[in-house]
């Protein structure tokens, strides 16, 4: 099996109503003169949305392509995968996005087509003060109680909410009702869906005076009431002191490196996605080094070996990866 190179690929901008110019002025993406650029996908094989590679011999090809003829030297262990499981982006809440729920992978098999589920997580890179994040139903809420205040417009008090500071990171299970409050830029890793159901949209209406489509008896099916309310994740130690786990679930694992000198990319034969949220790094395997800065990402192969990672200085990166 031969190794794959260090996989760089082109960004996907997204323009919604709540989006800003941050992704372009803090994260360097090459954003257009519009006012509302909203979310840059940077790793996605879902359907016709592909990631496609910007540099090197396989430059111009799509991420789902690599999965259909290079599938055992990307994912290694993980092999086979009819898709690429995991889904990265950036977003910049210079609004308040919807209240939103996505279904788990059994509800999301029976659509038409069939769909992953989705369970997310954010980290903060960015916070205005007083931004808000919605995770979860506060407690007692059940659905009787939901619908009673949509019918209200009330949605807001049904809902937890929380003042996020920089580097916290919460998990959205599927199933959990969510919204990320205006002032937030946030890098989210999550499963290869985009079904998303809008619950309310905070009685707001779009430049012809109408309100966006809501999705209320669908997001009301699949609603894990029990879960309660969502708070940050508890960070957990690892073995190595510059390693901190943000989040291990059964469909991604969430490491933040806040380290300063070299480190080497265990050996463990799967693929791994970075992400630099803080400072700069270089990144050598094969020959081929890459220089990355805040808000770039790389794939790294499972067959990619011997990655040295070289911080500028104190550096934070965030390496995602397969359980």
């Amino acid at each position: 099996m031969h190794a794959l190179p260090l996989l760089r690929f082109n960004p996907i901008l997204r323009e919604y109503l709540w989006g800003g110019r941050r992704l372009g002025t803090e994260l360097g993406k090459p954003i257009g003169d519009g006012q509302h650029y909203a979310e840059s996908w940077e790793v996605v094989d879902h359907g016709a949305d592909q990631s496609t590679v910007a540099d090197g011999p396989l430059a111009g090809k799509t991420l789902h392509e690599l999965v259909t003829q290079e599938g055992p030297a990307l994912f290694g262990r993980h092999y086979p995968r009819g898709q690429f499981p995991l889904l990265l982006k950036f977003l910049d809440c210079n609004q308040t996005l919807s209240v939103q729920v996505h279904p788990n992978d059994e509800q999301g098999a029976k659509l038409d087509p069939p769909d992953l589920g989705k369970t997310e997580a954010w980290v903060v890179l960015a916070a205005e003060p007083g931004s808000k994040i919605y995770a979860g139903l506060k407690s007692g809420v059940d659905r009787q109680t939901l619908e009673r205040e949509l019918t209200r417009g009330n949605c807001e008090a049904c809902l937890h909410q929380l003042e996020p500071r920089v580097g916290d990171c919460v998990l959205i299970e599927a199933g959990t009702v969510h919204a990320l409050g205006a002032g937030l830029l946030v890098a989210e890793i999550q499963q290869a869906s985009d079904t998303t159901y809008r619950l309310f949209d905070w009685n707001r209406v779009d430049r012809d005076g109408k309100p966006r489509q809501l999705h209320i008896q669908q997001a009301l099916d699949v609603i894990d009431y029990a879960r309660g309310s969502v708070d940050p994740v508890t960070l957990t130690a690892t073995s190595d002191p510059e390693i901190e786990r943000l989040v291990q679930c059964d469909k991604f694992v969430l490491d933040r490196w806040r380290f300063n000198e070299l480190q080497m990319l265990p050996d463990d034969n799967q693929f791994h996605i970075f992400a630099v949220v803080e400072g700069s790094v270089s990144i050598n395997a094969n020959n081929k080094n890459c220089n990355l800065r805040r808000g770039d990402t790389l794939l790294v192969p499972a067959t990619t070996r011997e990655v040295r990672i070289s911080p500028q200085d104190q550096a934070v990166l965030l390496d995602m990866y397969l359980p």
